[in-house]
């Protein structure tokens, strides 16, 4: 990231991938070498092609089709039709634009959003799908997980400049809505792309970052329901006395006043408002191990 355009860091750092992202990319290539047609997939089991038992069983199987399973709606998000459908989804999608996400969230909220985004794109394929574009044929891949990825991406950078074809300079905001519009005018239009997967997972990383940001009233009756069942829930189990409580209110007020943990958590803050301002790239390198390690842990 240099200045306001975007320019993920070198193929030398795979150490320094976020530990999701790196975890994702790791799986897709396994199951694909485990899947494919032309590698392990050509296996038979009783005269059954393994591959083809892979995609019956795991891919996402049409409503229709009387094959369907509900834990498809995951593991199809890990299936790929072939080496550039899983290059593009990896490398072009996940790692370009999920690398900054993932630094900033921390791993279990991107984990959550990407698994959520998917699984979004599954449903909204299954049952969109024969109205709009009827087919039997099994859907797999990423890309409505890492159509959410961008929408993240767009949400939390819109002004960054992105380049396309490497020589024409687009923000963000403006290439993920022109992907999205594309997504639109392409339904009904045949074709082996999953257009209602791609949009459901761009809805799907939508409402997610705007129910984070407190901007849908979802969020505040949530946490309203989640504050009175943690009340009631500890309404039971108190039998401790005023004096108890007045006395454990003095300890830890003494103990934050030495907890290293607030100043450690100031120092991420600003690490994350430096991101925010000037991209991943203008960290140095404590920073980033910083960052690293604390993404482990956050949310």
């Amino acid at each position: 990231m240099y200045g306001n355009y975007y320019k993920p860091s070198g193929f030398g750092g795979f150490s320094f991938f976020p530990p999701v992202i790196k975890a994702l990319m790791i799986v897709n290539a396994a199951v694909f070498v485990f899947t494919s047609p032309s590698l392990f997939g050509q296996f038979m089991i009783d005269g059954f092609p393994l591959g083809a038992w892979y995609l019956q069983y795991l891919a996402l199987m049409p409503l229709e089709s009387g094959h369907f399973f509900p834990w498809q709606l995951v593991t199809y998000q890990f299936m790929h039709a072939d080496f550039f459908h899983l290059f593009f989804n990896m490398f072009f999608g996940l790692w370009m634009f999920g690398m900054e996400v993932e630094h900033t969230w921390g791993t279990r909220k991107f984990l959550t959003f990407y698994l959520t985004c998917g699984v979004v794109a599954g449903l909204c394929q299954l049952l969109l799908a024969p109205i709009f574009e009827p087919s039997l044929a099994p859907t797999v891949g990423a890309s409505g997980a890492v159509f959410g990825v961008l929408v993240a991406f767009a949400m939390l950078f819109p002004d960054r400049y992105i380049y396309i074809y490497f020589l024409i300079p687009v923000k963000t905001k403006y290439f993920v809505m022109f992907l999205i519009v594309l997504g639109v005018m392409s339904i009904g239009g045949g074709g082996a792309v999953a257009n209602l997967a791609h949009l459901g997972g761009a809805l799907a990383g939508y409402i997610f970052i705007m129910y984070d940001l407190r901007k849908i009233p979802l969020h505040d009756v949530i946490q309203e329901m989640r504050g009175s069942f943690n009340k009631y829930s500890s309404r039971g189990s108190s039998h401790h006395t005023e004096q108890d409580i007045h006395n454990s209110k003095v300890i830890n007020f003494s103990e934050r006043k030495t907890d290293p943990a607030e100043e450690h958590q100031r120092k991420i803050d600003e690490i994350l408002d430096k991101i925010s301002r000037s991209g991943y790239q203008s960290l140095s390198e404590d920073e980033k191990k910083v960052l690293f390690e604390a993404s482990k842990k956050l949310n």
